[in-house]
């Protein structure tokens, strides 16, 4: 099958971030389609160049990628030095703040990148915008215990309208066995710091895809089929 013009410039990003990994690293491994050509095309590096480096996976999905292209994995704990981490992202706007979760593993992901010390976020051209919260939902993840209240006090803290993820009539569970609660802005997100401050102290939202100062540079499609390299300062 021939790969569509999204599909290359997810291989293109996914191999450029592949080369930036040094031989005997501990690299995050993100989780989604982008972040997956990423892992392929390190499979690819230690079967021609027999480099040497272990991952640390962001959801079940991608431990069995790393799994067939042939990576050893570590679990994350506090001993793990990550020194880079590669993922995707579902929208990032022009200071690098993310949305993030499509996929159902905004918790894990938020845990890598925050243990790594060089976060790289590679994306197809659709998913760099100038606001956030207009095309795509913000993901949550909820506990299962008393998920109605908390989605109505959700609801009710950010002036937004929610779904479950469903999956033929069931609620799609993350890997943590939590439910995942999509949240959609009647306009754009024009103060991420404050919608993030919002959920972060509502018991029973355990995790947001509101990702802020973990992206440090951005590799992302030209028009000309390169690949284009974005830095973002830390955020105070």
């Amino acid at each position: 099958m021939t790969p569509s013009p999204a599909d290359l410039e997810k291989i293109a990003v996914g191999r450029a971030a592949a080369a930036m990994v040094a031989d005997g690293a501990t690299v995050g491994l993100g989780t989604g389609s982008t972040a997956a050509r990423f892992v392929e095309a390190l499979g690819e590096r230690m079967k021609t160049e027999h480099l040497r480096f272990t991952g640390v996976c962001t959801s079940q999905a991608t431990e069995a990628l790393a799994f067939r292209v042939g990576i050893p994995t570590v679990p994350l704990s506090n001993e793990t030095e990550i020194s880079l981490y590669v993922d995707g992202a579902d929208r990032i706007d022009h200071s690098g703040v993310m949305i993030k979760g499509g996929g159902g593993a905004l918790l894990c992901e938020k845990l890598v990148a925050l243990k790594a010390r060089r976060r790289v976020i590679v994306i197809d051209g659709s998913k760099f915008v100038r606001e956030l919260g207009v095309d795509f939902p913000l993901p949550l993840e909820v506990v299962r215990f008393g998920c109605e209240f908390t989605r109505a006090r959700v609801e009710a803290a950010l002036g937004c309208t929610t779904a479950w993820r469903t999956k033929d009539g069931s609620r799609i569970l993350s890997d943590e066995k939590h439910y995942l609660l999509d949240c959609t802005f009647p306009t754009p997100i024009a103060n991420p710091n404050n919608v993030a401050h919002a959920l972060d102290v509502l018991t029973g939202v355990v995790e947001h895809g509101l990702f802020l100062g973990l992206c440090d540079e951005l590799l992302m499609p030209k028009p000309d089929g390169g690949v284009q390299h974005l830095t973002f300062p830390p955020r105070g």
